[in-house]
């Protein structure tokens, strides 16, 4: 045990006979030692890293870097104060750069290094610098240390790999309470909520002890995907072990969880449950019920809250703003915008800025979003995507594409929102083309962004649109572990190229990896099947639907359905599904109808069709004017006269109903 001991110390010392235990008295003994101190470097090296370190805590990472340079010897220590420096102060490409450097001059990583440089990869999105990096730790060895998995885990995890992730981390030979947290948080971030229990179970089995924070991923968790049932069981486990009283964060995470569940009852008996000291939950309680449309009653907690001394928070407003939005309200968004002016939040609070663009645009009134955005003191990515949003929301989808380029222009960078708001613009602009799409995949694929759900949803969208399907399949072939949202845009895009069995794959494939299609998927899907006529399939798909999953079909799904089965030519099937439909008086499924009879010359249903559409548009010309169409078609051409006078009859009561006035201001 002692010569395994000695290996950690200097080849000098181990070749020595010194007991430093029995001569620490002695004067050669320590004559000697002060004599290996003098020629020894190893001793400066020790200073001159405790120096670099006292620097980089003092927040003066310039004069850090100065010593660094003037150093002669420079150990692995003194690399990993350098890059961890550069990692505290958000400067992520120069800490990879001295990373690079650092394995050039042949200095061997440890823990900590391959622990900070994962950690500076995985913040700043150096996707494909980090898969280098995972190499050189399997290289060297440290695969199975705790602290280098654990960061490897969490890289992968952001990256949006959860396949990686997971076997990385069943492959450890133990796994700690840290690890388990850092998987189940990207459960709840990849909104995979379905494997939490899963790993939870794992934990139980074996005998790691979950804490508060493991119980905050699983609540949230379960808002996520709504698991009502299991939120409320863990509610009680928390209860029994005393996380709820002891971890403030869990206790605000019940609050949030019955919110998103609409459980108000419990999220307000879950929040008085709270100590009244804590301005945390007071906040969360406030931007919750101020977000679930609630104004009265946040308005209400708003005034206790402040009766009882306690500061709103930027979150606070922030609900507001948002509750603004959800109910078109801009006179009771800018009531809040004074209430932040006056408390001061306002100009600095780049949140409070981004959320008043946002309010301001999402409400209609560009001009004030506008303005918000000119009054900023600095522009951020933050606030730049809350104007391109609010732009895109308006329609001026010109200048998002505009302000795209001036952020890069101006070097405030892109991020996921960017690239998926400016793809989207593209789309509707006169501007967009296969070009301007390619572009911004290159600049997604240069910023690290070409694996994120919504840059890659859109460029599904954008590619499937422009008619290169398959570089919407090879977009999709290249997600780590794609969620239901990336598997609908797939199927839409299918869909919109006429491939509706190919969208169908999808929706199996989907199924067979647990994932929940939703109402969307299942209109994606039909909308593929009427497509490509591919009646029998979408029968069962549409009656899946409800037997299933669980889902009711709504208006759009059946209208779908009426569109596939008169497309294929069954229109008695169509009308019979068309009678028991939620809305039974909307007049485009029995349009859609019609068209079909004329197309198949079925004068039976669409002599009742024609009927029923005008009595549900009276006062629509054009409305008659297919029916009167209908009944040229089939020969009545007495009747088709009649319908067609009723037709201009209302045209011309219609354009009588609206008159042009012109106001001379001058007179």
């Amino acid at each position: 045990m002692q010569r395994r001991n000695l290996l950690f110390f200097p080849r000098s010392i181990t070749n020595t006979s010194l007991n430093f235990t029995s001569t620490a008295s002695s004067p050669s003994a320590s004559l000697l030692l002060d004599s290996y101190c003098e020629t020894n470097p190893h001793v400066d090296l020790y200073s001159n890293n405790r120096a670099i370190d006292s620097l980089i805590k003092s927040g003066s990472l310039a004069s850090a870097l100065h010593l660094f340079e003037k150093m002669p010897i420079r150990d692995v220590v003194t690399w990993n104060l350098l890059i961890n420096g550069y990692r505290q102060h958000e400067l992520p490409k120069q800490a990879f750069q001295y990373y690079s450097e650092m394995v050039f001059q042949g200095i061997r990583e440890s823990s900590s290094t391959f622990s900070s440089v994962l950690s500076v990869c995985s913040n700043a999105g150096l996707h494909q610098e980090a898969i280098q990096v995972h190499s050189r730790v399997i290289f060297l060895g440290f695969s199975s240390n705790l602290y280098v998995a654990g960061s490897l885990v969490d890289l992968y995890m952001q990256m949006g790999d959860c396949d990686t992730a997971l076997r990385l981390f069943s492959n450890l030979p133990r796994r700690n309470l840290a690890i388990c947290n850092l998987v189940l948080r990207g459960f709840c971030e990849l909104s995979r909520s379905e494997w939490l229990f899963t790993m939870y179970s794992a934990m139980k089995e074996e005998c790691v002890k979950p804490n508060g924070l493991t119980f905050c991923y699983l609540i949230r968790g379960c808002g996520n995907g709504r698991f009502c049932d299991e939120g409320k069981q863990l509610h009680c486990h928390a209860i029994k072990v005393g996380w709820v009283e002891a971890n403030l964060f869990a206790a605000n995470a019940l609050v949030d969880f019955y919110c998103v569940c609409g459980n108000l009852i419990d999220a307000k008996k879950s929040f008085e449950a709270i100590r009244d000291e804590d301005v945390i939950s007071w906040n969360s309680i406030v931007s919750v019920f101020a977000a679930s449309g609630l104004l009265s009653d946040a308005l209400e907690l708003f005034a206790r809250m402040q009766s009882w001394g306690k500061k709103p928070s930027i979150r606070s407003f922030v609900g507001f703003l948002n509750a603004a939005i959800g109910c078109d309200n801009i006179i009771f968004g800018k009531q809040i915008q004074s209430h932040v002016v006056k408390l001061g939040f306002a100009p600095g609070s780049v949140h409070v800025e981004s959320a008043l663009i946002n309010m301001y645009g999402k409400c209609g009134d560009i001009k004030s979003s506008v303005s918000v955005f000119e009054s900023v003191p600095e522009r951020t990515l933050e606030i730049c995507n809350s104007l391109m949003s609010s732009l895109l929301h308006c329609g001026i989808v010109e200048d998002v594409l505009e302000l795209f380029g001036l952020m890069v222009d101006e070097g405030i960078g892109v991020d996921e929102v960017t690239l998926s708001t400016s793809l989207k613009a593209s789309l509707v602009s006169a501007f967009g083309s296969l070009a301007c799409c390619r572009l911004l995949h290159c600049c997604a694929i240069k910023s690290g962004f070409e694996f994120d759900t919504a840059v890659s949803c859109s460029l599904i969208d954008a590619y499937s649109k422009y008619g290169h399907v398959e570089l919407s399949h090879q977009i999709f072939e290249q997600l780590h572990s794609p969620n239901a949202i990336c598997f609908t845009s797939i199927i839409n895009g299918y869909a919109r190229n006429g491939m509706g069995r190919e969208g169908l794959e999808m929706l199996e494939i989907m199924a067979k990896q647990g994932l929940k299609p939703d109402r969307v998927t299942f209109l994606c899907a039909l909308t593929g099947c009427s497509h490509s006529g591919l009646v029998e399939e979408g029968r069962s798909v549409f009656n899946s639907m409800k037997s299933i999953h669980g889902i009711h079909p709504d208006q759009q799904h059946y209208s779908c359905m009426v569109d596939l089965l008169g497309r294929a030519g069954l229109l008695d099937e169509a009308e019979g599904l068309l009678k028991h439909a939620p809305a039974k008086s909307d007049s485009v499924m029995w349009s859609s109808l019609l068209q079909s009879c004329r197309i198949h010359g079925d004068t039976i249903v669409g002599r009742r069709a024609a009927k029923v559409l005008m009595e549900l548009e009276p006062e629509d010309p054009a409305t008659y004017l297919q029916a009167s169409s209908f009944y040229s078609e089939i020969g009545e051409l007495e009747i088709s006269m009649q319908i067609r006078e009723i037709a201009i009859a209302r045209r011309m009561k219609r354009e009588m109903g609206h008159s042009l006035i012109e106001v001379n201001s001058h007179s």
